[in-house]
């Protein structure tokens, strides 16, 4: 990428990179789903993606993050019951993180280097979509995602 000049780089992040918040935790399941490591590292993709973002600018290379604003129905989040089933109506359709991942390749790089956002909050932003819901749009997205 630097000898063209030009690329991009997407990091695909998730949800679990905010923590549970501070405790006390009076719900054992909050804690106990086993997520501490993931989680600890999407946050650290966060961080990351937002550093070498300022790295390669000066290369015309962009680095983003994003994550999808609810859970995509995949065998991984049905394994871990996140999702009752891949048809499940709450999940969010996965052609969404790929048309944002899309949006974040091809925009140019002043409009969306170092940015680490939500799959619907960024179609939404850049007129892809029209109605958008879950992280990003409804809640509040990491700490990465709100500088």
């Amino acid at each position: 990428m630097i000898p063209r000049g030009r690329g991009a780089i997407v990091n695909i992040s998730s949800g679990s990179a905010i923590g549970p918040g501070r405790g006390p935790y009076p719900d054992p399941a909050v804690g106990a789903r086993g997520g501490t490591c993931y989680g600890s590292e999407k946050a650290a993709l966060e961080r990351f993606a937002r550093g070498l973002a300022s790295e390669v600018y000066q290369y015309g290379i962009s680095v983003t993050s994003v994550a999808p604003s609810q859970v995509v129905p995949t065998p991984g989040t049905v394994h871990h019951r996140l999702v009752s089933g891949l048809d499940d109506p709450r999940g969010e359709p996965p052609i969404l993180m790929a048309r944002a991942a899309l949006l974040l390749a091809t925009e140019p790089l002043d409009r969306v280097t170092g940015r680490v956002t939500y799959s619907q909050q960024i179609l939404r932003e850049f007129g892809w979509i029209a109605d958008a819901r879950g992280r990003g749009v409804d809640t509040r997205g990491s700490g990465y995602s709100e500088i």
